[in-house]
């Protein structure tokens, strides 16, 4: 029975409208069989739908899910229910695939129910979306009052230590000495940061992002990736990037090095992936603005290395952050500054032998 005033909606532009939503949406009849479901709830278990229709959902979901109970709890209440971050991973989709989740009643249907789900890592990008950002603009703040604060002393620190040198003897030129290698050390370590500090406008022209990956693979293969394997996985309809191509290359060599360095650590072979994609579905908001900006263009890089610790993942683009015996933690921060700096948001993903690098950026207008 449709509601009063309402005017029913055309099978086929029902099942366009929920082909066009960007999250996977399937309804259950009353032997908890799948009924339908969208585009995205097909890209989402790996199934066509006539394949979906031959399940019931127990089958295509974990053993004893949240799902289920909830399904369940809405047919005996009749209202909907919300549960967070379930996680719908199996063996045929292995990864933690954490999702929230809306199951609601179909009142036209009795006993039929409609369930969405929404992926946690777009979720999540809805609430992090500046926290990258925000990282790489306390490392800007602190570079600024390094440069003007540090440098000018440690210039007369070497100075001094410079001209006492010609009167000491042998045993003690050996500190002399020590004082201007960790001098210049520091004075090396503020130059670096000095790059945070650039706040000056980007000039950005119409980039082909697949001639930046191809340029940052070939540096790779001559530099640091020996007995490691560089796979391309090009969308080839992908359209240009709006950016700086040599801030781009800085960008995506540094995720590149961190993943050979990470494969390194295992010592055997190992493979990094470059993928591109087009994502038309994935919109971010502007906090303080009712605007949504697109970001469909994704770029990742992946590695086969042991992964990233749990402990790290939630600050791993703030600065000085670090698992290398020998590294600043300044990295990532700066991939972090300038992917933000071209409008777009980086995320990672990592289980033992698989961690990916996200990049999402907005189209050339």
């Amino acid at each position: 029975m449709n509601t009063m005033g309402r005017m029913p909606i055309p099978s086929g532009t029902a099942d366009a409208v929920l082909d066009a939503l960007p999250h996977p949406v399937i309804m259950i009849n009353a032997d908890d069989k799948i009924a339908n479901a969208n585009a995205a709830a097909e890209s989402f278990f790996e199934a066509s739908l006539p394949l979906l229709r031959r399940h019931r959902l127990c089958d295509v979901v974990p053993f004893g899910s949240p799902l289920l109970s909830l399904i369940d709890q809405v047919r005996a209440r009749g209202a909907a229910v919300n549960e967070y971050k379930v996680d719908l991973s199996t063996p045929r989709n292995p990864g933690e695939r954490l999702v929230d989740l809306h199951v609601a009643p179909l009142p036209e249907r009795p006993d039929h129910v409609v369930v969405m789900l929404q992926e946690r890592t777009i979720a999540d990008k809805m609430d992090r979306q500046l926290t990258h950002r925000g990282a790489a603009r306390s490392v800007t703040a602190l570079a600024a009052i390094l440069a003007h604060e540090i440098k000018n002393p440690l210039s007369g620190i070497r100075g001094a230590a410079q001209l006492l040198e010609p009167g000491l003897k042998d045993e003690d030129r050996a500190l002399t000495q020590l004082i201007c290698t960790e001098t210049d050390r520091i004075r090396t370590l503020v130059d670096r940061m000095e790059v945070f500090g650039d706040e000056r406008t980007l000039v950005t022209e119409p980039v082909n992002i697949h001639s930046v990956l191809d340029h940052v693979k070939r540096l790779a293969e001559t530099g640091f990736t020996d007995g490691i394997v560089i796979n391309v996985d090009y969308d080839p309809s992908l359209p240009p990037v709006p950016g700086n191509r040599d801030k781009l290359i800085q960008a995506f060599l540094n995720l590149v090095k961190n993943a050979a360095e990470a494969i390194a650590e295992l010592r055997e072979p190992g493979r990094i992936i470059l993928r591109t994609a087009f994502r038309p579905g994935m919109r971010l908001s502007v906090p303080g603005t009712a605007a949504r900006v697109a970001l469909p263009l994704m770029i990742e890089v992946e590695d086969t290395g042991p992964g990233v610790a749990d402990s790290l993942k939630a600050h791993l683009f703030d600065p000085f952050v670090t698992t290398k015996r020998k590294g600043t933690g300044l990295g990532l921060a700066l991939v972090a500054k300038i992917i933000g700096d071209h409008g777009g948001v980086i995320e990672c993903e990592s289980v033992p032998r698989r961690t990916v690098f996200r990049v999402l950026l907005p189209l050339q207008h």
